[in-house]
């Protein structure tokens, strides 16, 4: 039903109210076919009423929340919903769905294909003669609207940006008769939020394509792409670059391929020249943080670093720089695809480390989240060795992500041995990533007796591969709640036979805040664990049974000018976990676990006094930067530092801890040559004191005196082999030993690692993260 609403026409007078009331359509029921005829019969009524409904009368459809210019239902009645006009409203009422209106009255059209936008094409030659040329998206010619000569500080205004495309040349040919532009002389074209730069281009004003050829540059924030070639279609916004190269800034790759208006509307010629980077060689090259994947015990190898110290990687980073080489190069306004693509994190040539691939097609989903599409894709080391990929989606989020097919780790107490994993995505969207982990454990299933299962039921029931037990299961879960708070929550499963399910299971959710100052902040964690497990020297891995709770990390506090720093920690937790104090077991010792609350406090200084420090090399790939990312500086140095731990529990135990340590640590060439340029080592004494023992065995002071000793020793090229270990002084007794083989290089590295002693090892790869300022070179250059 339609019906024309009395009593609400702005400024209409009470004839106009009156005559409204006389052809009220709300008492029938009006189809869109017959509206043009009680137009006419309005029109036979009063012409000067008409007239006047023409321009500011309205009709409301009952069933959507829009109004319409009555004049509309003086026309045809497919004008009734006249894209345009209902485009207007839309400002208005922008909740309307416009298009769902289309649906419902038969309407094929979208609203979207009505729209009728007028694209502005400017062209200058400088000093000389000026053409403005309007094109309309939905029609296949062109009006030239000014023609003249131009202003002479060559200033042009802009009213809607993404709708207007601007050339600039040193000179200019208008070919009237064929329709065609040329311009030469160091021409620069402007569009939306993208500059490009060339020899000459030429415009087909009737095909509405720009063809741009020598030295083509094209910049988009802080993406530039190059080329040999360049083929624009201006009215859609869409090109094509042959022969490409360029470079891809992630953090801002979002913003910098979405077309958007641009302030000031006054552009000049000076404002051009600083858009487009000049052609200057490769400079200011530093690295950063890059991606580290601890393949196998992550959680172990991080419980060692917390307690001894021990300097591993942690999982983490992403790669915010990469530049690629494609033969074609096709992008809009927000995605683009590439044929035969290359793509490194390395800035110099030829790369260390690249991704080849058929094709790609990278495309932003979601503010946080980029994917690339691949087809055919391997990755290639050295330019030597090619491996391929087995997958064809890679995802640029700032969430934990393992790009691999599977995954190789070692772990003696929980999972028998050697085993391997592959994650799947379950859902990654809005911030929120869920992951399921299966797990073959390799040596339980095929060796099952090398590492006896304590957890199975029957022992004569281990291995096999059609064994449950021989398979495990990991779930986890990561949301990025706010930008500041984080959630983590991952569930392990080291066996699906079940029959020991309470003894399988481990599991823990973790939210992490961050206070004050994000680039050191204040770290806030509420955590709830089970069967959480950690280490503690000499007594092993004890398994926490249950622990809720929060702490508060400080960031690193420098002291005065010093190289020290202090950091403290507070936590309360209510605890779940084994005890060996018999006034807390049970008669029969059938029930080792005790339930206390326990609030701790943890200061700690700590710091380096250096001795000597020597040179660093150039950042360039045959010097500084042959087999690492960061050039190493040699140095020798001395450590110390204090640490005060107590702890207070709800049956009013207490335990208290002071431990000092000493050290000599440094590193002894530049690792630049192929053998024996670097040598690193450390050595360092702890002795602690404590009042009391805890209850617990987790947290129990038990090592009042620790020998570290540990080397690292370049062999060949970028192959590095040692040790790092951790002796008890007053038993002799080894507490760690981790043995270390690395091949290092500048854009990536691989370390395998292997714990004897605790029956755990890890293969960690590293991919570097370089930034970079200046052109580099093409892949395949030797410079």
């Amino acid at each position: 039903m339609i019906s024309i609403i009395t009593g609400s026409v702005i400024n209409l007078s009470s004839a106009n109210v009156d005559y409204l009331s006389t052809f009220n359509f709300e008492s029938e029921d009006r189809t869109i076919e017959n509206l043009s005829t009680h137009s006419s019969e309005l029109s036979d009524q009063d012409n000067s009423n008409q007239d006047f409904l023409k321009d500011h009368d309205i009709v409301e459809v009952n069933k959507y929340p829009v109004q319409l210019p009555f004049k509309s239902l003086l026309t045809d009645s497919t004008n009734f919903f006249d894209g345009q006009t209902l485009a207007n409203h839309q400002q208005v009422i922008p909740n309307i769905n416009l298009n769902a209106i289309h649906e419902d009255l038969g309407i094929n059209s979208t609203i979207e294909s009505q729209k009728s936008v007028i694209v502005r094409l400017i062209t200058s030659s400088r000093q000389g003669k000026q053409y403005f040329i309007d094109f309309e998206q939905n029609s296949d010619g062109f009006i030239i609207v000014q023609d003249g000569e131009s202003p002479e500080n060559q200033t042009i205004p802009i009213d809607e940006l993404e709708n207007v495309v601007e050339i600039l040349a040193d000179e200019q040919e208008f070919l009237e008769q064929d329709g065609i532009i040329n311009a030469r002389g160091n021409v620069v074209i402007r569009f939306a939020n993208g500059v490009l730069t060339a020899e000459q281009i030429s415009v087909n004003l009737n095909s509405r394509i720009a063809v741009a050829q020598g030295n083509v540059s094209l910049e988009r924030g802080e993406q530039i792409l190059k080329g040999e070639r360049f083929e624009y279609f201006f009215v859609q916004n869409e090109g094509v670059i042959t022969n490409a190269s360029g470079t891809i800034y992630q953090p801002s790759l979002r913003d910098d391929v979405q077309i958007r208006p641009e302030t000031p509307n006054i552009v000049n010629e000076s404002a051009f020249s600083l858009q487009i980077q000049a052609n200057q060689p490769l400079q200011e090259v530093r690295s950063q943080p890059g991606i580290n994947l601890i393949l196998g015990s992550e959680d172990n190898l991080d419980t060692l670093q917390s307690r001894l110290g021990i300097p591993l990687t942690e999982e983490s980073g992403s790669i915010t720089q990469l530049r690629f080489e494609a033969e074609t190069v096709e992008f809009d306004g927000k995605d683009w695809t590439a044929k035969n693509i290359r793509v490194t994190n390395d800035p110099f040539s030829p790369p260390q480390l690249e991704v080849r691939a058929d094709s790609a097609k990278l495309v932003n989903v979601s503010p946080f989240r980029d994917e690339l599409n691949t087809t055919n894709s391997r990755v290639v080391f050295d330019n030597k060795v090619s491996l391929p990929l087995f997958i064809n989606q890679f995802i640029f989020t700032p969430r934990r992500s393992r790009p691999f097919t599977f995954s190789l780790g070692y772990d003696g107490d929980d999972l028998g041995g050697l085993y391997l994993e592959r994650d799947f995505s379950i859902y990654d969207r809005n911030d929120i990533l869920l992951t399921i982990t299966p797990q073959f454990l390799v040596q339980r299933a095929l060796f099952p007796d090398s590492l006896p299962d304590q957890n199975i039921s029957n022992p004569d029931d281990n291995g096999g591969l059609l064994n449950p037990s021989s398979y495990g299961l990991m779930v986890r879960l990561d949301a990025s709640l706010t930008e500041r708070t984080d959630l983590v929550s991952t569930t392990n499963i080291t066996g699906l036979d079940l029959s020991n399910f309470s003894n399988r299971l481990r599991a823990n959710l973790r939210v992490f805040h961050r206070a004050g100052n994000l680039n050191n902040p204040y770290r806030v964690t509420g955590e709830i664990s089970s069967r959480e497990r950690l280490f503690n020297g000499t007594l092993g891995f004890q398994t926490v049974e249950s622990s809720i709770g929060a702490l508060i990390t400080s960031p690193f506090i420098p002291l005065g000018n010093s190289n020290f720093r202090f950091i403290y920690q507070g936590a309360i937790q209510n605890i779940t976990a084994n005890t060996d104090r018999e006034e807390f077991l049970s008669m029969d010792n059938s029930v080792n676990t005790i339930n206390l609350t326990r609030y701790q406090a943890i200061g700690k200084v700590s710091g380096l006094i250096p001795i000597w420090r020597g040179q660093s090399l150039p950042p360039t790939p045959t010097q500084g930067l042959r087999y690492t990312p960061v050039p190493v500086t040699p140095f020798f140095g001395l450590t110390t530092g204090v640490s005060l731990i107590g702890n207070y529990y709800s049956n009013n135990d207490t335990q208290g801890s002071l431990t000092t340590t000493v050290g000599f640590q440094g590193q002894i060439g530049n690792f630049s040559k192929k053998t024996f340029d670097y040598t690193a080592f450390n050595l360092s004494y702890s002795r602690g004191v404590a009042n009391r023992n805890s209850p617990f065995l987790f947290d129990r002071f038990a090592d009042t005196q620790v020998l570290s000793f540990g080397i690292n020793q370049q062999l060949y090229g970028g192959f590095k082999g040692g040790f790092q270990t951790f002796i008890n002084v007053d038993t002799g007794k080894s507490i760690s030993t981790d043995y270390i083989l690395e091949y290092s290089r500048r854009a990536y590295g691989i370390v395998m690692r292997y714990n004897p002693v605790l029956e755990i090892g890890s293969i960690n790869l590293r991919i570097s993260n370089f930034n970079w300022q200046g052109d580099t070179e093409p892949f395949d250059s030797s410079n």
